[in-house]
């Protein structure tokens, strides 16, 4: 990944920025974001999972054709508007009337160019498989682009809302954020902290004096942020999952201000090739049900957040509600001695394994870790801790789905990518791309999920979990299915998230 580096990255450390004092509550004061993990960059080539700053600086400043808006939709971005083939095949984006910021035109032409390449075969951006059905990419004038497929895809624009397909140029992205100017790095001084990302976005408001939205975003341990936030330091905290929530939940902070996003994705186990015994699918049966999903959901205390055992989850196109199998509807304390049982008939004589788990880091993967092995002792099996994805057996996934498509879920387990894999799924997951009729395509993926839960390829436990902290001084936040937030309007509600 290469990272771009620009004098408005005030300072060195994120140290600093967190002793600094508690925020102003005007709407043309500074707002302080913060993404827990490393200190955010523009990412300019994205060739591995993006971290959740550089997905929420990528977003805001190097938008792509579309972008997300507060809520998950899909709103304009370069694109000023766009329009559908009756046959799904075609979509045409007119763009708007800009320049980079080196005052360059913004061409067509760059904009398909700096598309195509990030689905070319040599691209390592790590969603370029979502986007398998596009056929090219072309400029049509100077200011019309098309995107062509071989099927219709009616999720296209969720992807290309996400970060990864956000336009940069010559380390330049096309905002709606930008670098501030000298004026505004010179007005800020002593309102930005050090080790911060200072960046603005100004915008046109009818009949009223335009403002300037003013964020800094700055990055930092999960624990220390949460304590900033409760100090008052903090005006959003951004990119909590599992392995953190603890420290939110424990936190003194404010009545509704722990947010979380209705995500969709993988959460839960998934069998490395290190085990020979985890290659038997009987094995891994077995294991699947002596999880007690819903005491480890219950544990977990997220409201609307669901166990469940299949690889596809309820509100996905094309998909319904999965039907659960019937063994979860029986109160683990009812099922433990078959389980116990049927471990004795699985393992027979042979010395009962000890397992190697790489889990999230934190009180949250603690906490689950602590679930497993009382769900899996009884069986005999034990668990340790691994120090590394390659050095486990088994791997805790964490992944929000990037569209509504279940084809997601799917080809995320199909062979040459999973260690185990259904051979019997690969045509029905080819079939599916290619199928021109979505009740075709659908039910094709269907077979295929039958096949991979059948086969337990993955050991489902839930949604995956996102939260936020949000002070009042972020009016313009709101949770969405996506965990990408916008930070336009944040501070402001009176602009929208489709403000051109």
């Amino acid at each position: 990944m290469a990272l771009l580096s620009r004098p408005w990255l005030i300072g060195v450390t994120v140290a600093a920025a967190l002793s600094a004092s508690g925020c102003s509550g005007d709407n043309d004061g500074v707002t302080r974001v913060a993404a827990i993990g490393a200190r955010p960059g523009l990412v300019e080539t994205v060739g591995a999972p993006l971290t959740t700053g550089e997905a929420l600086v990528r977003a805001n400043m190097a938008q792509g054709l579309v972008r997300f808006d507060e809520r998950g939709q899909v709103v304009p971005g370069l694109a000023e508007r766009w329009n559908v083939s009756d046959d799904g095949l075609s979509y045409i984006f007119r763009l708007q009337t800009g320049e980079w910021p080196d005052e360059r035109k913004i061409r067509a032409d760059d904009v398909a160019r700096i598309l195509s390449r990030q689905l070319r075969a040599s691209s390592t951006n790590p969603l370029k498989d979502t986007l398998g059905a596009v056929k090219e990419i072309v400029a049509m004038t100077d200011r019309v682009i098309e995107i062509r497929l071989n099927a219709p895809r009616p999720n296209l624009l969720q992807l290309l809302a996400q970060p990864e397909f956000g336009l940069v140029r010559a380390s330049v992205g096309t905002g709606p954020f930008k670098p501030p100017t000298d004026e505004q790095l010179a007005a800020a001084k002593g309102e930005i902290d050090e080790g911060a990302l200072f960046i603005t976005h100004r915008i046109r408001i009818p009949d009223a004096e335009d403002p300037v939205e003013r964020v800094q975003i700055e990055g930092g341990q999960a624990k220390t942020l949460v304590a900033a936030f409760a100090k008052g330091d903090l005006d959003l905290v951004l990119g909590g999952t599992v392995g953190d929530l603890p420290y939110a939940m424990r936190a003194k902070v404010p009545r509704g201000a722990l947010r979380f996003d209705p995500v969709a994705g993988l959460f839960g186990l998934v069998p490395t090739k290190r085990s020979e015994i985890l290659q038997d699918k009987q094995v891994r049966q077995l294991l699947s049900r002596a999880i007690d999903r819903t005491a480890m959901v219950a544990g977990l205390n997220v409201e609307g957040l669901a166990p469940r055992a299949t690889l596809l989850q309820a509100g996905l196109e094309g998909m319904g509600q999965p039907v659960q199998p019937e063994w979860m509807g029986q109160p683990i304390d009812q099922r433990r001695a078959s389980l116990i049982a049927e471990a004795g008939r699985v393992f027979g004589k042979m010395e009962r394994p000890t397992l190697r788990l790489a889990m999230p880091e934190g009180p949250g993967g603690d906490f689950l870790f602590a679930r497993l092995r009382y769900d899996w002792s009884p069986l005999g099996v034990d668990i340790e801790r691994a120090p590394s994805p390659a050095s486990a057996d088994l791997v805790w996934l964490d992944e929000v789905a990037p569209s509504s498509s279940p084809a997601w879920f799917l080809r995320r387990f199909r062979c040459g990518t999973s260690a185990i894999c259904v051979e019997e799924a690969e045509p029905l997951l080819a079939g599916a791309r290619s199928a021109p009729i979505a009740a075709q395509r659908s039910a094709l993926l269907l077979e295929a999920a039958r096949l991979m839960d059948e086969a337990q390829l993955f050991f489902p436990v839930a949604a995956p979990v996102r939260w936020s902290l949000v002070s009042g001084r972020a009016p313009g936040f709101a949770e969405n299915p996506f965990a990408r937030h916008t930070l336009v309007g944040l501070a402001d509600t009176r602009i929208s998230g489709d403000t051109p």
